[in-house]
């Protein structure tokens, strides 16, 4: 017996969508009332083929999703990431049945729950109490089973006190906090969740966090979406790409979150410091670009602890009057609340500035970046060996971030655990080696 329990071939998803004309210029009655009789003339026939009557003078079709197939087991954790727009709620409405698909199928074996959004299956008139119950009866749920969870999803969405409130009262918060609970609770074999957690506060969403890896390790299946990088490589050991409606990349999380941080990465452009400030200086040389690269090269302003940064730097001589003087170049990397980390300087490259009469390309690469995720800023600076003279400074000219989930992880500690992340080894040695 095979234990998969969603597949999908070649799904996709179709929308047609209205636009409406420009009304430039002079229109004669004759032509308004030709367009509207054609108009009231196409949507009565949609209205009578049973198609969704669409608003406008001219009709476009967009695939939401197209050729999506991928497989998941038995409790497998699948994580669903991709920008806004790439279809990924799409997909999930697709696979709780909300809507059918356009083309293709898709093969489900289990109950699913959903949650899509805040409140999803919730009667507002309805209290917390009959909401727990209604949505139980929804998932296919008998009155004991409901029962013999209830005090355990009232205790983890910690609504004790306005249980017999209709939930139209309830906060945001408090609307999700229940609607999650009654979904991990009521032990669905399939377990879709879209971005709502974003709504609860952080102690909740680390219970939900916490909630859906014991769901998962009793054998269930649980898709997640998020925009939560760092919530995807700790929850889910695969994850899966959509960008466009279409399948980028199915492989471990690891892999596909980089994947994901490096999309546009490639249309990023350098940044152009001609007529940056503040800036200071006598301005006898000046930057006139920079650019982060990572390790393959390509333009990318985020970074995953432990991997290699690349700061390219484009220099300028504007006055050659100088005689002697040899110059260096360092970048400067602080925090985002302003601390200085540390002060690279080129002390191998050291030229003299009567050399330097053509543009140069410096660049300096950080091997295994070891800071804690945050957002990192760089200022350059250019000046004599001594340092007596400066020549051009460029403050936070560059920001990049580090971020979780690469080939290090910062186990999501907080920024206040410090700014430089550090493995070291350690080792347990025999307490009588050291008896005195």
């Amino acid at each position: 017996m095979s234990d998969i329990v969603i597949k999908a071939e070649n799904l996709g998803k179709k929308y047609t969508i209205g636009h409406q004309a420009e009304k430039g210029g002079y229109t004669a009655l004759r032509d308004v009332l030709m367009q509207r009789a054609g108009n009231l003339w196409l949507k009565t026939k949609d209205l009578v083929q049973g198609k969704p009557v669409i608003q406008g003078d001219t009709m476009e079709e967009v695939w939401a999703l197209k050729d999506v197939s991928f497989e998941i087991r038995r409790g497998e954790v699948m994580g669903i990431i991709g920008r806004n727009g790439a279809g990924k709620s799409t997909l999930l409405k697709v696979l709780s049945r909300i809507t059918e698909p356009s083309a293709g199928r898709v093969t489900i074996k289990g109950r699913v729950a959903s949650l899509l959004e805040v409140g999803t299956g919730f009667h507002p008139e309805l209290t917390g109490r009959e909401n727990i119950f209604l949505n139980g009866a929804i998932m296919g749920m008998d009155r004991h089973e409901i029962k013999r969870k209830f005090d355990e999803i009232v205790a983890f969405a910690e609504v004790e006190k306005f249980l017999d409130t209709p939930v139209k009262r309830y906060s945001s918060g408090m609307y999700i906090r229940l609607a999650f609970a009654v979904a991990a609770h009521l032990e669905p074999e399939i377990l879709l969740v879209d971005e709502v957690l974003a709504v609860g506060d952080v102690a909740f969403q680390k219970k939900c966090l916490g909630k859906m890896e014991d769901v998962s390790q009793k054998g269930r299946t649980v898709l997640f979406v998020s925009h939560n990088m760092a919530a995807i490589t700790q929850l889910c050991p695969n994850a899966v790409l959509l960008e466009h409606g279409t399948v980028k990349e199915i492989d471990s999380a690891d892999k596909v979150v980089r994947r994901y941080l490096t999309i546009g990465s490639e249309k990023l452009h350098t940044v152009d410091l001609t007529h940056y400030k503040p800036r200071r200086g006598t301005q006898d040389i000046v930057f006139e670009w920079a650019q982060l690269s990572d390790s393959e090269q390509r333009a990318c302003q985020k970074f995953s602890v432990g991997d290699d940064i690349t700061v390219t730097l484009g220099l300028k001589p504007v006055r050659h009057y100088y005689h002697n003087k040899k110059v260096k170049v360092a970048v400067q990397l602080r925090t985002s609340d302003g601390i200085p980390i540390c002060n690279m300087v080129d002390t191998d490259s050291n030229f003299q500035i009567e050399y330097l009469r053509n543009r140069e390309v410096l660049s300096i690469c950080i091997k295994d970046i070891r800071l804690y995720p945050d957002t990192y800023y760089a200022s350059l600076w250019v000046g004599t060996v001594t340092s007596t003279e400066t020549f051009d400074h460029v403050q936070d000219c560059l920001s990049f971030s580090i971020v979780d989930g690469g080939k290090l992880t910062a186990r999501h500690l907080p920024r206040s655990a410090g700014i430089v992340f550090l493995t070291p080894e350690w080792n347990r040695e025999e307490r009588a080696a050291y008896a005195f």
